[in-house]
């Protein structure tokens, strides 16, 4: 059963969603955002992502910016909104990077994400810390 609790925004209300709620929302998807930091900047790049494990998987190539952030603290971001029925969600999540060892793990992420790259490397971002937000249908209408 999932748990949703209302909360107010500017312009129309929310549900906050519980975890399970996020993450079954984020298996539905296949795109999202991770957000890292780039010579001390913010920096947010859009990838294709497998949820496994409590844990979303990326494809990287080596020497990317993305791999650069292996060993550190990044967000991953994903949602699905209609701006025209203005409703859908929200969902991001904190976590450690990490550079995937297992060669049959990286295998099957790069497989499944990017067939037509050369190289096979993947990281694991782990799912610390998760929330959510649901736009009721209608909210933010003057």
């Amino acid at each position: 059963m999932t748990s949703l609790v209302p909360a107010h925004a500017e312009g129309g209300d929310v549900l906050a969603l519980d975890r399970a709620t996020c993450l079954a929302l984020l298996a539905t998807q296949r795109f999202g955002r991770v957000v890292f930091t780039s010579r001390a900047l913010p920096a947010v790049l859009p990838v294709g992502f497998l949820l496994r494990d409590d844990a979303v998987l990326v494809s990287i190539r080596p020497g990317s910016a993305l791999a650069a952030v292996a060993g550190g603290v990044v967000a991953f971001q994903a949602d699905s909104i209609d701006a025209g029925a203005r409703e859908g969600w929200s969902v991001t999540a904190v976590g450690r990077a990490e550079e995937v060892h297992d060669p049959a793990l990286r295998r099957r992420v790069h497989a499944q994400l990017s067939p037509r790259a050369g190289d096979d490397h993947a990281v694991r971002i782990g799912l610390e810390q998760v929330s959510g937000r649901r736009l009721l249908p209608g909210a933010g209408a003057q």
